[in-house]
C-alpha cells in the first residue's frame, strides 16, 4: 500500500552518496540523476533493520539473550546414538 502512494516521490534526502550495488534499491523508480534522495523503500528497509529488534526488545515480543545461546548450540553438541 505505502509502496503505491510513495511511488516516485522523494521521501528522504540521504547525508552520503550509497554504494553503487545499494544505489538500486536507495534511488528505485525516483526520476533524476541525484543519488542521494531516498526512495520510500530504501527508507522502510533501514528503519525495519535499525528499529525493529528494539521494539521487540521493549515490549518483550524477543526471546530472552539465553534463549538464542541455548538454541544456538543445538547443532554443536553430538547427539549421544551417534557416539
Amino acid at each position: 500500500m505505502f509502496n503505491s502512494i510513495f511511488d516516485g516521490r522523494v521521501v528522504a534526502k540521504l547525508p552520503f552518496i550509497p554504494v553503487s550495488w545499494i544505489q538500486g534499491i536507495s534511488h528505485r523508480n525516483l526520476a533524476g540523476d541525484d543519488y542521494s534522495d531516498c526512495s520510500f523503500i530504501f527508507l522502510y528497509i533501514l528503519c525495519t533493520m535499525s528499529i525493529r529488534q528494539n521494539i521487540q526488545k521493549l515490549l518483550g515480543f524477543a526471546p530472552s539473550r539465553a534463549a538464542n545461546k541455548q538454541s544456538g548450540n543445538i547443532f554443536s553438541t553430538a547427539p549421544q546414538s551417534m557416539k
